[in-house]
């Protein structure tokens, strides 16, 4: 059992910056994936950053590239999102998942969620 805890989303203006954070708890951590996804009302959710907790492997949806940034942190069991240049279309619900064993840009792929944190940017 994984447990997830976002924070750190708000309101933003266009161009601006947010970090959102992930604080995981639960038994063998290292063997997930660790991911981001958002949903926005209407749309299916979607994939935006993974990261193993390695760090070496990380992955990207081209809408987010070069903007949003995924790290992690071993001793704190946290995942951040750093997003920069933020855009009216990032505006969603963000969500922390884990996926047993892979890093993956699937989200059906995703074992465990967190509850979610709004992220609104205005134009």
């Amino acid at each position: 059992q994984v447990q997830l805890v976002e924070s750190g989303g708000g309101l933003v203006q266009a161009g601006g910056s947010l970090r959102l954070s992930c604080a995981a708890s639960g038994r063998a951590l290292s063997g997930y994936g660790m991911g981001w996804l958002r949903q926005a009302p209407g749309k299916e959710r979607e994939f935006v950053a993974a990261i193993g907790w390695s760090g070496i492997i990380t992955y990207y949806a081209d809408s987010v590239k070069g903007r949003f940034t995924i790290s992690s942190d071993n001793d704190k069991k946290t995942v951040y999102l750093q997003m920069n240049s933020l855009r009216p279309e990032d505006t969603a619900v963000y969500y922390c998942a884990a996926s047993l064993g892979i890093v993956t840009m699937t989200p059906a792929r995703y074992d465990y969620w967190g509850q979610g944190t709004q992220v609104t940017v205005s134009s």
